[in-house]
This record gives structure tokens, sequence and C-alpha cells, in this order.
């Protein structure tokens, strides 16, 4: 189970990973459940990449659930605040 940090950073990684600083602890944890891999780009650069099971989690959590999403379009103004 990721924490929320690990979390964020996989979704940083996928997002910016150049933005993303080297020296996180969370991306050990990353690393060794293979949600993560280190690229080795030209001229020694290297950068974080999501692998296919990192973006396989994300995905999974990025889904909105069906049956909220159908209960709200069955409601007239269910999803308007009052």
């Amino acid at each position: 189970m990721l924490s929320p940090h690990e979390f964020a950073t996989l979704m940083l990684v996928r997002s910016a990973p150049d933005q993303v600083d080297m020296n996180r602890a969370e991306l050990d944890t990353l690393l060794e459940q293979q949600l993560v891999a280190l690229e080795q780009l030209a001229e020694g650069y290297r950068r974080f990449s999501v692998t296919r099971s990192g973006a396989s989690l994300l995905d999974t959590f990025s889904r909105p659930d069906r049956e909220d999403a159908m209960s709200r379009d069955a409601e007239p103004g269910a999803d308007e605040l009052a």
C-alpha cells in the first residue's frame, strides 16, 4: 500500500517527470514496487518514468465510480449545490 506522499510522487512523475526531485525518499519505494523506472537519457541526464504497473494504478484511481456517476445522472439536479 502506498502512502499519500508516495502516491502524490507517482502522480508527479507521470505528469511532470522533469520536475521531480531525484532525492525524494518516496522514489525508493516506487522503484522497489516497480511503479517507476529510472531512464538514462543523453549526456548522463536521468529522469524517472512511470511503468505500466504504475500507469495502471493511476488509471484505476482516476476512473469515476460507475455507480456513483449513474446515480448522479439519474437524479435531476443532484450534482448542483444548493
